[in-house]
């Protein structure tokens, strides 16, 4: 694809902005800036600061921030082809798309594939080998079930969803439009929900369901529980990455983004927005506002305010974070200087 038919397609671009074309290279592909070679196409953000990267470049064309006009210049100067974007990152990611374009998948049943007597399977989903669905099961058009998927009895599954391999959808869980789950995700699995009983447990059955609203994707390995009345809710476009658990009955608001290893308890609700980063822990009822960030490893056993930016375990605000973190090392010798001044208030006050 040449350079110049990649940019016409780029939503993101301003079709009148700043660039140079060189020669208008033919590209095949796309790499990290450290290592694209010729014929291919290499993005940068950041400012001048990352003007070594550039001129190290060997890509054939590249995507640069539209302030950054040194930058520019010096693409010219390596005779690098470039378009500037606002959003580098975004635009490389439309541009990705469009030069590995998704594998075309053929509707119908493979021979291998079982569907109940009385499951409703739209003509234009495709389902592979080893795919079992049970009774009652709706599944929509252009739906595309990878090898070895299992949708339990009453599943929903919207329109254009993907469901990769090995994943497995429990009872009466609804899957809205244009979600993705990744391999081996369970969706509707049931929670960890026991009753203490005569020095033992009781189960509590977990007669509720999930619902994934549009445009909702799981990671590999991640785990979506129902819970043991109603329902387990992740808002629309909500980002989930690998091996993340989400309790019974935890409620997110719209467009939330939960790194690897995020947990969190039964019965949590996270607004609109909200970013959990890599080994959050939310517990359990936890209420976190809308637009909430809480950085990797970060423990959320309280409430926490729309707009907060938090860290620690427990969570405090962010900035008394990094203020108390940049004392840990000085903890010894604060200690030792404690220490001291106790002595001298002690033989000061000897008579």
């Amino acid at each position: 694809m040449r350079f110049s038919t990649l940019l016409a397609a780029l939503d993101s671009l301003q079709p009148d902005g700043p660039r140079w074309l060189a020669d208008d290279p033919q590209l095949d592909g796309a790499a990290a800036l450290d290592k694209a070679r010729k014929g291919q196409l290499g993005f940068l953000e950041g400012n001048t600061a990352m003007a070594e990267a550039l001129a190290r470049c060997g890509a054939s064309a590249v995507l640069l921030p539209a302030d950054g006009e040194p930058l520019h210049q010096l693409a010219r100067q390596q005779g690098i082809a470039w378009a500037a974007s606002p959003h580098p990152r975004l635009s490389f990611a439309e541009a990705l798309d469009l030069l590995y374009p998704r594998q075309r998948h053929i509707p119908g049943r493979h021979p291998q594939a079982v569907v109940a007597p009385d499951a409703h399977v739209a003509d234009s989903a495709s389902l592979a080998a080893g795919v079992v669905i049970g009774p009652r099961c709706r599944v929509g058009e252009e739906v595309v079930l990878h090898p070895g998927v299992v949708l339990y009895e009453d599943v929903w599954v919207g329109q254009g969803c993907e469901l990769h391999g090995n994943v497995v959808v429990h009872s009466r869980s609804r899957l809205g439009p244009n979600c993705v789950v990744q391999a081996n995700a369970v969706i509707g699995g049931e929670g960890f929900g026991f009753v203490p009983a005569g020095g033992g447990w009781r189960k509590m059955p977990q007669t509720g369901h999930v619902v994934l609203e549009e445009g909702v994707e799981v990671g590999c390995c991640s785990t979506v529980d129902r819970p043991a009345v109603g329902e387990t809710r992740l808002g629309a476009g909500t980002k989930i990455d690998n091996l993340v658990q989400i309790g019974h009955g935890v409620v997110t608001g719209e467009g939330c983004a939960f790194a690897a290893q995020v947990g969190i308890a039964g019965g949590a609700v996270v607004g609109r927005g909200v970013i959990l980063a890599g080994q959050v822990g939310v517990g359990n009822r936890v209420r976190i506002g809308d637009g909430v960030v809480a950085s990797s490893k970060a423990g959320v056993h309280a409430d926490v305010a729309p707009g907060e930016v938090v860290s620690g375990f427990p969570v405090i605000p962010n900035r008394l974070w990094l203020r108390a973190s940049a004392l840990f090392a000085r903890l010894p010798e604060l200690s030792r200087s404690l220490k001291r001044l106790q002595q001298q208030v002690e033989r000061s006050r000897q008579p």
